[in-house]
């Protein structure tokens, strides 16, 4: 979890959160080494592999992710830029293969986390969002999870139809 903003210090009111978010962000992205290189993916891409099944987990961990920075007081900005970095992710992972290829690398919860860390140290006044929006927003991820859901199933359907045609 490397990024070049001040870590949040303990006296922050957000701390733990902040600590516990990250922490879920790192095992999602960044927590297993690779062998022979000094490249990281985490059980997000793994859980990916699984259809459908693992882009809900996938999506449904990072949604959460997204509750709690709207509850410690993330912007209407920066919780719509961390959810078009879930959606991003979710489209572009249902591609097989190249799906979990751009996931390993994408990183989107390690995204959302500097996005939040950005916010919360920001010595401006902060805008916080409501639960409107936010229910919006969660309700986009879970829109867009269906629908290409919805598409896999369809063209799967074509695929099998011609080949036993």
């Amino acid at each position: 979890m490397t990024n070049n903003l001040p870590k949040l210090t303990e006296d922050h009111p957000h701390y733990e959160t902040v600590k516990q978010l990250s922490t879920l962000s790192y095992i999602l992205d960044n927590s297993i080494p690779i062998p022979g290189t000094t490249y990281r993916i985490g059980i997000d891409p793994i859980l990916g592999l699984f259809p459908a099944v693992g882009d809900y987990l996938g999506a449904g961990v990072s949604a959460y992710i997204i509750i709690k920075s709207a509850q410690i007081g993330a912007s209407k900005a920066t919780l719509s830029r961390m959810t078009l970095n879930i959606i991003l992710e979710t489209i572009v992972g249902t591609v097989p293969m190249i799906g979990d290829l751009f996931d390993a690398g994408w990183k989107a919860n390690l995204k959302n986390m500097t996005l939040l860390e950005t916010h919360l140290n920001t010595p401006q006044i902060r805008q916080k969002s409501d639960w409107w929006f936010l229910i919006l927003l969660l309700t986009g991820i879970i829109l867009i999870v269906l629908a290409t859901t919805a598409t896999t199933l369809y063209l799967l359907n074509l695929i099998i139809k011609a080949l036993l045609a």
